[in-house]
């Protein structure tokens, strides 16, 4: 293996059993993904008892000493911009950051700065990576006219810790949507799979769980009024779109939504009544989880306090 730069890691089989590599080293060195550590064996830059190994499916032996190299991060390629960030909570580890809408979260082909990735890297020029690169770990996104709550891991530990907790469903999300009517039932519990639109690719669309992915929400009314009604919802998976596909399955799609409710708004908003309320989560290291709360923004609450008005 040539001399690079970068650091190395260096770890002993004392577990008394042989054991695959890429379990071995998940288990030895912290806050590495198996994904991470697989790539790394690919390339050439772990050694076992002095020999580079680059299958991951390798067995170690007992006692044996492996060496893994992480190479220097590389660049993501993402300009940083100094963007203003309004920051609800920050450690080493990660930002709770409250979105406003308008903003993409990742560069994608047509948004390619500006973006919420952009932001963090302005605002942290010393963040870690994720994956090797220069880029903060985006765990869970909000759509662009979405406002509100969203966490962003500063390194790979605090990413795998994040990862596990939406994987697993132990976070607890509230979402506050106004939609236009009223549903069946104050309270309810929508359970409609989600995939891609069959004839719209850009578009997602309730559909059965061989075409999708299982998608479960919990709302309860807030608050009603003439044509409208303020929900909360309590999504307990994270498919794209899916408070948005749920509220027209209801009857009731989001005030604003061109794409799935009414194209023409029924208030006056240039953007759809959807904000990422509320978010508990565990910190890395920290057993209790911790509730982040992000007002509802001026122009929601303007929607809100003009239809108070009519009643």
């Amino acid at each position: 293996m040539s001399e690079q730069t970068g650091h190395w890691i260096e770890c002993e089989n004392q577990s008394g059993l042989e054991s695959r590599l890429d379990k071995f080293l998940v288990e030895s060195i912290e806050g590495q993904s198996r994904s991470r550590l697989q790539t790394l064996i690919l390339d050439g830059q772990v050694m076992v008892n002095g020999i580079v190994v680059k299958k991951a499916g390798a067995m170690v032996p007992l006692e044996a000493v492996v060496r893994v190299h992480f190479p220097p991060l590389q660049s993501s390629g993402i300009t940083a911009e100094r963007i203003p960030l309004d920051i609800i909570f920050e450690n080493d580890d990660l930002l709770v950051i409250n979105k406003p809408a308008g903003m993409v979260v990742h560069p994608a082909v047509g948004h390619s700065n500006g973006t919420l990735v952009n932001a963090v890297l302005g605002y942290e020029p010393a963040l870690e990576g994720i994956g090797g690169e220069e880029r903060p770990g985006i765990v869970h996104r909000l759509d662009k006219e979405t406002s509100g709550l969203i966490v962003v891991a500063k390194n790979e530990q605090a990413h795998r810790w994040l990862q596990e907790q939406f994987r697993s469903r132990s976070t607890v999300k509230i979402y506050h949507a106004l939609v236009d009517g009223k549903p069946a039932t104050a309270i309810g519990r929508i359970e409609a799979a989600i995939g891609r639109d069959q004839t719209d690719r850009k578009k997602m669309a309730v559909t059965n769980l061989k075409k999708g992915r299982e998608a479960i929400s919990e709302y309860k009314t807030l608050e009603s009024f003439r044509h409208h009604t303020l929900l909360e919802f309590h999504p307990l998976t994270g498919r794209t779109h899916q408070i948005r596909l749920h509220c027209k399955m209801l009857g009731c799609p989001i005030t604003g939504d061109k794409i799935y409710g009414h194209r023409a708004p029924t208030v006056p908003l240039n953007r759809h009544f959807l904000h990422a309320y509320q978010l508990s989560i565990s910190l890395p290291g920290e057993s209790t989880a911790r509730t982040f709360v992000a007002p509802l923004p001026i122009e929601l609450e303007r929607v809100l306090s003009e239809l108070r008005k009519i009643g």
